[in-house]
């Protein structure tokens, strides 16, 4: 059995190593675009502040791991096109010689790329880039593009572009750095995958670190500045209001999402589905014969709302490993997502997982939402922290819908939203979150745990006495 996995990052990966758990006599060839398979892109924005000390710290497994697992890496690899019927792959190396590679089973993982949005100064023949201090931040490539522009310019301020996750601990990794950072986001609020009422929290936070926040403002165009101003570049854009607003920075990053990278899928004549993304099954089956795909390239399957789509480096793991189990043979299945994330901004933490309320008006459901606040332990005990919840929930049902956290990150956020979506997987009601038999030391808990408190206040907001 001949299998090639397209794409060295989680999913492709994933499913080599899958593949070679289950079968070691399997032939394993994996199709790697740069030099870097198995990289952690969740942690470049630690190696930017300092805090991991060298990029190689941020692979997964060294080159040398992966080669003892079984699997053949062909580094600096581009695919160019899937023959089906011939069950063959185009590639050409970083001379641009071309081979034929064939398969008997192919596993697309191209995963996605960085949105650019329709701002000026980024895209036509005038465009700024790197070497201009402009950058987007996806891959190692991109990173080591920053890391020169933080070493060689020296720059002592920076815009960022984009609010979501990456921009957020992109704002904390260049404040530890020592440089002016502004955040702009479009929508009214940063951190926008959660209500605004946490969103704010985090702006308060960024804000108490030094984070100029501008909210509900629209970048419109990326300058050089003009000589004599404080900075390189000049980044203009509009308040919700139509104010217009202006800020001078050495570097400026753009980080507003991606979108899956299905070209290669799509023009083997795969079918496509939500925004794009590359339709599959729940065994990862794409609609091409002996061609599975997994990964930020694909359609996820939510666990309440169907087909969707969802990139996160958890999901891309899980369904690698269906993909690379279901190549050889088998008949697993992605289970599903919730859309459990968490991120750290400074000292507090914010983490979501399942529906918010409109979500869930979307999906079908006729949700509540509640807010409500606990300790991460017993307040006696030096070091406690109040958690900021919001916990939705069907009306009619009492069914675990969805439930946002924020709180100092050391009050296991991560873990405490662990609890709700392993909740939610099961299709638990909220009152019966408070039977969970959870652990208690005051050091570190209370009798009821900060998230079934919040499970009581919505039950007692919602249900007549």
């Amino acid at each position: 059995m001949h299998l090639v996995m397209i794409g060295g990052s989680d999913a492709g990966i994933s499913a080599a190593l899958r593949a070679r758990e289950l079968d070691p006599g399997s032939d394993v060839t994996v199709v790697v675009a740069d030099a870097y398979p198995n990289f952690s892109i969740c942690g470049i924005p630690y190696y930017v502040s300092g805090e991991v000390t060298h990029w190689r710290n941020l692979a997964h497994r060294t080159i040398a791991d992966l080669e003892a697992a079984g699997m053949w890496l062909r580094l600096d690899t581009t695919a160019r096109r899937i023959d089906v019927p011939a069950r063959k792959l185009l590639i050409t190396d970083a001379d641009g010689k071309e081979e034929l590679l064939g398969y008997d089973k192919l596993v697309v993982g191209t995963g996605a790329v960085p949105v650019r949005p329709p701002i000026g100064g980024l895209a036509g023949p005038d465009a700024l880039g790197a070497a201009d201090g402009v950058h987007l931040l996806h891959s190692m490539g991109d990173t080591f593009a920053v890391m020169r522009t933080l070493e060689s310019a020296a720059p002592a301020s920076a815009v960022i572009v984009g609010g979501g996750y990456i921009g957020l601990e992109m704002a904390d990794a260049l404040t530890v750095r020592g440089l002016a950072v502004t955040q702009m986001e479009q929508l009214p609020e940063v951190l926008p995958t959660v209500d605004p009422q946490l969103g704010a929290h985090v702006h308060a936070e960024l804000a108490t670190h030094g984070v100029e926040v501008l909210a509900g403002t629209a970048v419109q165009a990326i300058t050089r500045a003009a000589a004599g101003q404080a900075g390189r570049l000049e980044v203009q854009a509009t308040a919700a209001d139509g104010t217009p607003v202006t800020r001078a920075a050495d570097l400026v990053l753009v980080v507003v999402g991606v979108r899956p990278d299905a070209a290669l899928a799509a023009e083997a004549g795969a079918t496509l589905g939500v925004k794009g993304a590359i339709a599959v099954d729940t065994g990862m089956r794409t609609t091409l014969p002996d061609v599975f795909a997994a990964g930020d390239c694909v359609v996820t399957r939510h666990r309440l709302l169907g087909q969707t789509y969802l990139p996160l480096g958890t999901t891309a793991h899980k369904q690698g490993r269906v993909a690379g189990e279901n190549a050889l043979g088998g008949n697993r299945q992605f289970a599903g997502s919730l859309g459990t994330q968490v991120v750290k901004i400074f000292d507090q933490a914010a983490a979501r997982t399942g529906l918010r309320d409109h979500e869930a008006q979307a999906g079908g459901f006729d949700p509540v939402t509640v807010g409500s606040e606990a300790d991460d332990h017993k307040a006696y005990y030096p070091g406690s922290h109040r958690i900021t919840m919001r916990i939705t929930g069907d009306r009619e049902t009492g069914r675990l819908l969805g439930m946002q956290l924020f709180g100092h990150k050391n009050a296991e956020i991560a873990k405490r939203i662990d609890i709700a979506a392993t909740a939610i997987f099961h299709g638990m009601t909220v009152d019966a979150v408070s039977d969970l038999d959870l652990s208690y030391t005051p050091p570190l808990g209370s009798p009821w745990e900060a998230v079934q408190m919040g499970a009581q206040a919505w039950v007692r907001a919602t249900q007549p006495h």
